[in-house]
């Protein structure tokens, strides 16, 4: 039995500043109406929701849905759970009690994961993992928060002995592109997607023949427009606090499912390379 087909509500949410005037018309009207949408033709939605039909055809694929049909049927998806696993975004009080933070930040962090979900593309997941494993070379690049991500990366494609290299600023960012070639990755990644050094960077890795993988939220931005391989995380916190916690747990949740697919895909290799390097960072550490 195929899964069914989720994340129509999530998706319209997270993208939503990233949508044109028109396009945000008719995605307000499905958020307000989404009981209504899952039976309207697109003639009937236009009618309702006052755009032309050329406008929710280019809505749903600014979603990433192969059409409206797409669309509905994760909509319908939404509606059909009867109860939500977790709760909400639950906003982050200074004047909180131990015990609300300990609710609020794991509750935003496993909602993050589970909206991520429905937004992530197992197809560009597949991509992924493929062009990463096939590399010659990766340079895995982050700025700020997301430079953490990146870092971590970095660490675990070097244990299962991936020849990578990182740029957290422009200027290692800038050297490592002008030296990738044809067969070469980049993955650049950036919450945003907004990262002026990351979009130079990127370009320059493109116009050098290398293949272009981008982590970002959800919704057009000029960091993931560069990419070949788009990858998408979704956060819809009420707050700016929560945000920079919740989408680093998102991205994190990512890395580790592109890492286990690329060992996966040398095995072997990557189990020696684990064992070899377990032993000699074993040395530093006290035994008892």
């Amino acid at each position: 039995m195929l899964p069914m087909l989720k994340g129509g509500l999530v998706s319209i949410e997270a993208a939503m500043a990233s949508l044109t005037p028109s396009e945000r018309k008719v995605a307000q009207y499905i958020l307000e109406h989404p009981q209504e949408v899952v039976s309207l033709s697109v003639q009937k939605l236009a009618e309702f929701a006052g755009v032309s039909e050329a406008t929710i055809i280019r809505l749903s694929r600014s979603l990433h849905f192969k059409g409206f049909q797409e669309l509905k049927m994760r909509v319908a998806g939404d509606l059909s759970q009867t109860s939500l696993p977790t709760e909400a975004y639950q906003e982050i009080n200074a004047n909180s009690s131990v015990g609300e933070l300990i609710k609020s930040v794991t509750t935003n962090n496993i909602v993050s994961i589970q909206d991520t979900l429905t937004v992530l593309s197992p197809e560009s997941v597949e991509k992924a993992i493929q062009t990463l494993s096939a590399a010659r070379k990766i340079g895995v690049f982050g700025v700020g928060a997301s430079g953490v991500i990146a870092e971590d990366f970095k660490q675990k494609l070097s244990r299962i002995n991936r020849w990578c290299e990182i740029g957290t600023g422009f200027d290692a960012q800038a050297t490592i592109a002008a030296n990738l070639l044809p067969g070469d990755v980049v993955f650049g990644i950036s919450y945003t997607g907004q990262t002026e050094d990351m979009i130079r960077s990127l370009a320059v890795a493109k116009k050098n023949g290398a293949v272009v993988i981008t982590l970002t939220r959800f919704g057009a931005n000029p960091v993931a427009e560069l990419a070949d391989i788009q990858l998408f995380i979704s956060t819809l916190e009420k707050s700016i606090r929560s945000g920079a916690m919740a989408s680093r747990i998102a991205q994190l949740n990512v890395i580790d499912i592109l890492y286990v697919g690329i060992a996966g895909c040398h095995y072997e290799e990557s189990v020696k390379s684990l064992d070899m390097t377990r032993q000699a960072v074993s040395v530093g550490k006290r035994i008892g």
